[in-house]
């Protein structure tokens, strides 16, 4: 057993920007462990520009932004080990992993940082009905056929589903010379950021259905026809509305989920809202020593939160490796009216700010994101706009966290602030 001072799981941004942290905080024994054959994670295959605009100020591509973080890596001694699967990790911070050119092998961490990133779901995770044909990918894997592995996986796009990959894979698609029918929502909003409604969908003329939903799949070897309905507000599909698109490729673009079946594995409490570690502000799991960042925590919408994030996980591990402890009792946070979810989802007292991380559950128009302990508001942001696809962040400063007497604050939207 191979024992070191700090070990990232995932070599991803969030791992990337993770282990730079802590190494500039002083540790200098880490140890990335990425399974894919090289680092950068998913920035690899995102090919289209965008990123870094809050970061470096300047628009970068996908793999751009990783290079910039692999750069940094490779100025350091922090070892990156990839092509290696960890299999499982226990309570008390050992690693059990396989790769090819090592076999099997065992590390036990003084820290470790879970930067494992997300998932999609899948056909099958939302049950769509059918015939099971070729032609139906997930968004992200036609991503990766498409960016990296240089096959074009059809002509007569459907997509399902309004999410960022989605929307970017509609406009790449068309770009390729493929012919993208329609972007199809079951929500009555789109799940994606603004910006790639507009960029991907509007600027193509792409229709995009809002309230539908694809209800049977048509084919024998191949994908022929889908058809999509309109849905009443309980998401059902209403008889008549039927549409039939002749189509070959079918892409689903309906959520990510975070990756944490080590997470589990190891014990560390699941929030059901995000499916990610219930963390406290440091980013601390509920296992002393495991702290977890990026999507593996809670789906971002931008890169740049997540390298943010990330560093503030690294900073807190190498704090916990020089034996430096939060002090405090335990604030817990809530969501309330209109809010999905809260992240972190407790403090200790008497820490000096906290910036939470949260979702809205529907489109609101100049309205207020209100922080209340009990009945008293602590604070008040007014917001023009706010929607899902759209991570919110407020920051306490801890002249407000002081004036919190109760053991739990609540986040809430109120409506129609003036």
């Amino acid at each position: 057993m191979t024992a070191h001072e700090l070990v990232v799981i995932g070599g991803g941004p969030a791992g990337l920007a993770a282990a730079l942290a802590a190494w500039e905080q002083g540790v200098r024994d880490i140890l990335i462990l990425e399974r894919d054959n090289q680092a950068g994670g998913i920035l690899n295959q995102c090919i289209h520009n965008g990123f870094g605009l809050h970061r470096f100020q300047e628009e970068l591509t996908g793999p751009e932004y990783a290079g910039r973080f692999i750069d940094l890596v490779k100025q350091t001694d922090i070892q990156i080990r990839t092509d290696t699967m960890v299999l499982e990790l226990t309570e008390d911070r050992v690693l059990h992993t396989v790769s090819p050119q090592y076999g099997y092998e065992t590390f036990r961490a003084g820290a470790v940082i879970l930067s494992m990133g997300c998932r999609e779901r899948t056909r099958g995770a939302i049950s769509i009905p059918g015939a099971r044909c070729s032609g139906i990918f997930t968004a992200g894997a036609a991503q990766r056929f498409l960016n990296i592995e240089g096959y074009m996986v059809g002509k007569r796009v459907v997509i399902l589903g309004s999410g960022d990959i989605g929307l970017i894979m509609a406009r790449r698609m068309t770009l390729e010379g493929a012919k993208v029918l329609a972007c199809v929502e079951l929500m009555p909003y789109s799940g994606g950021l603004t910006r790639n409604i507009v960029q991907c969908l509007n600027d193509f003329d792409i229709p995009l259905y809002l309230s539908h939903t694809v209800t049977d799949v048509r084919g024998r070897d191949r994908l022929e026809q889908v058809v999509v309905s309109q849905v009443d507000e309980k998401r059902r599909p209403i008889p008549g509305t039927e549409m039939v698109f002749d189509c070959d490729t079918l892409l689903l673009s309906v959520g990510l989920l975070p990756e944490n079946e080590l997470s589990r594995q190891a014990g560390v409490e699941i929030d059901p809202r995000t499916n990610g570690p219930v963390v406290w502000e440091n980013r601390e799991c509920s296992i002393p020593g495991v702290f977890a960042c990026g999507n593996v925590l809670h789906v971002h919408d931008l890169v740049d939160y997540v390298s943010a994030e990330s560093e503030q996980a690294g900073k807190a591990a190498a704090a916990y490796l020089r034996g430096e402890r939060p002090a405090g009792t335990e604030i817990r946070i809530t969501n309330g009216s209109g809010v999905a979810y809260t992240v972190p989802q407790h403090f200790h007292r008497g820490t000096d700010a906290v910036e939470f991380f949260f979702r809205v559950r529907a489109i609101y128009k100049n309205a207020a994101i209100r922080v209340m302990d009990g009945q008293t508001q602590i604070a008040r942001f007014k917001r023009e706009h706010m929607a899902p696809g759209e991570m919110e962040n407020v920051k306490l400063p801890k002249v407000l966290l002081d004036r919190v007497q109760g053991d739990t604050l609540s986040v809430e939207i109120e409506e129609g602030a003036q």
